[in-house]
């Protein structure tokens, strides 16, 4: 069966083309188009703005004119992600999604389903020819994935409505009410070039088969960064011989788990045998301390030729502790809603650029704001006890939860209705643009709820299919039932 014949075949359509438009982060001019031209299609009223956020207004089922107008909101960016092997340009190919079971999946990159799913369900809201509803203003920004920048340029009149219910959660049967806040701390590593050094054995090492995933989503379940693991056997080569760098890369985004590190070294020639035998003990050790979804994690090492020039010793070394010491993890969990973490850091990416930098990037998460400078201030000291220069970006606001919201409670009796059981009621660690809306109207309502996206942010995405349609089934109760 094709994913557009699954049911309910409308949203499936919609999903079906979405796939077909690329739209990185920052780059969405092509799916921008394709929601213009879909509300032309719809004699639906539409509108952009610079930074290419877009809103499509449906009217009022008639009769329904009074109840409160709802704002659908999704992100139209994803996230590009794909398996070393894999040949494929996100700014160019479709998506190849297929199903698996009860999942949808793509062939060796990330689905899109976060939130390509959300933008289907919107769109099929606005075109569908039966269902009851209050006015509807759909919501579509920009760059979410790479710093919510949509959201935050976002002027007042696209965010007037009275509910807004985000499309963008990720597990079925929850209802989100809170997210915590973000901002990146990044190091720059100044380093000059030097001979190579003769005598020396030079190889490749490659961390590699980490699952990856959410840096606020699944920074709980203590998944391998391949960046902390590259490091950590760079740095046990250290305690035995000097190690020259000559290129080290690992991991992509700021919101993702590190799956892939590399680096080319070079260790004095005495030292060649040691290199194989130190990292066979690592993998040994890491294969213990993972979880059992990372036990796929591959550390190979091969022999390379000699490079002309080298990293500078000093700093080289001085990297390599960095990333060693960076902290890495949750760093606290909340007491306001047990079992949710409260505050994280992430060791995201480590790249070298033009004019002799390297860059490693950082993210830290908390529903706390003091907790989230604390945090980014710690990563801070690392990098200037390191000599790298640090900066940390202005972030972006956490959604504090309430409890009380009247759309939460409407939308709890509306689920047990359907599904005779109660929803569960969350503030996720990752990222919502919530807390940018709430900021620019504070009286909106909201709650954010979605199907079910397992591995996001990663080529292990996948979509729970069965949710999608009871996740449709609530959206179509909930907006008959919307209070006047």
């Amino acid at each position: 069966m094709e994913m557009k014949n699954l049911n309910p075949i409308l949203l499936w359509n919609l999903f079906d083309q979405i796939t077909q438009v690329p739209r990185p982060s920052k780059k969405e001019g092509k799916i921008v188009a394709f929601l213009l031209d879909f509300a032309k299609e719809q004699g639906l009223e539409a509108k952009t703005d610079d930074a290419l956020n877009v809103i499509i207004r449906k009217p009022a089922t008639p009769g329904m004119e009074h109840l409160q107008t709802v704002i659908l909101q999704s992100h139209v960016d994803m996230v590009c992600e794909k398996n070393s092997d894999v040949a494929f340009d996100f700014e160019n190919d479709p998506i190849q999604a297929y199903i698996d079971g009860e999942w949808i999946k793509a062939k060796g990159t990330t689905l899109g389903g976060d939130d390509g799913i959300g933008i289907a369900a919107a769109l099929a809201i606005l075109s569908s020819k039966d269902l009851e509803h209050g006015p509807i203003v759909a919501l579509f920004t920009s760059d979410e994935e790479t710093g919510l920048t949509g959201a935050n340029a976002l002027s007042p009149e696209f965010l007037q409505g009275d509910i807004l219910l985000n499309l963008d959660s990720e597990e079925w049967g929850e209802f989100c009410i809170g997210c915590a806040g973000g901002k990146n701390t990044v190091g720059t590593f100044n380093y000059q070039l030097e001979t190579a050094p003769s005598d020396y054995f030079w190889f490749e090492v490659k961390v590699s088969g980490l699952k990856g995933g959410h840096s606020g989503s699944d920074i709980h379940k203590e998944l391998g960064n391949a960046n902390k693991i590259l490091a950590r056997y760079l740095y046990a080569l250290m305690q035995e011989a000097p190690v020259v760098l000559s290129k080290i890369d690992g991991g992509n985004l700021h919101n993702a788990i590190a799956r892939e590190a590399s680096a080319i070294a070079g260790v004095p020639m005495a030292l060649k045998e040691r290199t194989s035998i130190l990292l066979n003990i690592l993998q040994a050790n890491i294969l213990i301390e993972l979880p059992a979804e990372d036990r796929k994690v591959q550390l190979d090492i091969h022999s390379v030729e000699a490079p002309e020039q080298v990293m500078d010793s000093t700093t080289g070394n001085n990297l390599i502790m960095a990333l060693y010491a960076m902290p890495h993890g949750v760093f606290g969990w909340s007491f306001d809603m047990p079992g949710t973490v409260e505050t994280s850091t992430n060791l995201a990416s480590v790249k070298m650029k033009e004019r002799q930098k390297i860059v490693v990037t950082t993210s830290q998460r908390s529903s706390t704001a003091s907790a989230k400078d604390s945090t980014a201030n710690m990563v801070t000291i690392v990098f200037k006890l390191a000599g790298a220069e640090a900066k940390s970006s202005d972030g972006y606001p956490g959604w504090k939860p309430n409890p009380a919201s009247p759309v939460l409670h409407t939308s709890q009796a509306v689920f047990e209705k359907l599904f005779g059981k109660k929803p569960e009621i969350i503030s996720i660690h990752a990222g919502l643009e919530c807390g940018l809306f709430s900021e620019k109207n504070p009286k909106l309502d909201m709650m954010s709820c979605g199907p079910t996206i397992l591995g996001a942010h990663s080529p292990e995405e996948r979509l729970e299919i069965p949710t999608v349609e009871k996740w449709w089934e609530f959206l179509k109760e909930l907006l008959k039932n919307i209070p006047a």
